[in-house]
């Protein structure tokens, strides 16, 4: 069988890139035009207010001329995987089937990098569709450490992430998520455990734990993708990945005064850099 040539150009790719192969393949889900408007204007009025639930959501966008019910919205949410801060026990669908860890990181001072990680999923708005992004940070530093984008919302993206992270940068001492099925999937759980890494999960009332991941979507989405509007996954990709690298190489972070989180999570300043 003569084989396509395309074909074995994406898969030496793949091998040199150690990524899966589905990576090259992303296609951007698809909703109605419509329905797409009012996505963006969702995400973009959550970003500004994480406490709206699809009940003043829906009014919010009556007070701003658009017609949009509120159990359209609420679907339209549950897509993108939105959920008011006061619902945090239920930030993201729990499988019955999968165990809960405990959450490790109470009155727990973290204090340098690799000890505590953490993880989370957003929505990615495209021009016909969108994709889920789903990244892991070090919590101390706020470096993102491994990305990837996904069309759906099974767990592979992110073991795939999680996978790069641990063989670019070794294990933390804890892996923090929420309760959702893609972190609570023995996929997921598995490669912790076998990496010696002590998982937690948040539990109620823990919405304020994720504050400095919503902060990286909130800066992500206003600095990169509302600005692009990709039209492919192949550009959200290449854009997306990008605004990271120039996160975590050049944009100082408030939390390390004018550290970025690459100098932050090798804990160096700019001046012992130099000087290095």
């Amino acid at each position: 069988m003569k084989k396509d040539h395309s074909d074995l150009s994406v898969r030496r790719q793949c091998s040199l890139l150690s990524l899966a192969r589905s990576t090259f393949y992303y296609q951007p889900r698809g909703e109605s035009a419509e329905n797409l408007k009012f996505m963006e204007i969702i995400d973009r009025q959550f970003l500004e207010t994480p406490w709206y639930g699809s009940r003043q959501m829906a009014r919010q966008l009556a007070r701003e001329g658009h017609k949009c019910g509120r159990h359209r919205i609420r679907r339209l949410m549950k897509i993108m995987r939105l959920v008011p801060i006061y619902q945090e026990p239920k930030t993201s669908k729990r499988h019955p089937e999968h165990k809960i860890y405990p959450y490790l990181l109470k009155d727990l001072p973290i204090t340098q990098s690799n000890q505590v990680w953490c993880a989370d999923i957003s929505y990615i708005p495209m021009r016909r569709g969108f994709l889920y992004l789903v990244a892991i940070m070090d919590w101390h530093s706020r470096k993102v450490l491994s990305w990837r984008l996904s069309n759906s919302m099974d767990a592979g993206f992110c073991v795939e992430a999680l996978k790069d992270a641990l063989a670019r940068y070794g294990p933390p001492e804890i892996f923090n998520t929420d309760q959702g099925s893609q972190f609570t999937s023995t996929d997921f759980t598995d490669v912790l455990r076998d990496a010696k890494v002590k998982i937690s999960m948040d539990g109620r009332g823990r919405w304020i734990d994720n504050r400095m991941i919503e902060r990286l979507w909130r800066s992500l989405k206003y600095e990169c993708v509302y600005l692009n509007a990709f039209e492919t996954g192949s550009e959200a990709r290449d854009g997306i990945g990008n605004w990271i690298t120039y996160y975590n190489e050049r944009r100082p972070h408030s939390s390390h005064g004018i550290m970025t989180p690459d100098e932050a999570y090798d804990r160096r300043s700019p001046d012992l850099k130099l000087a290095a």
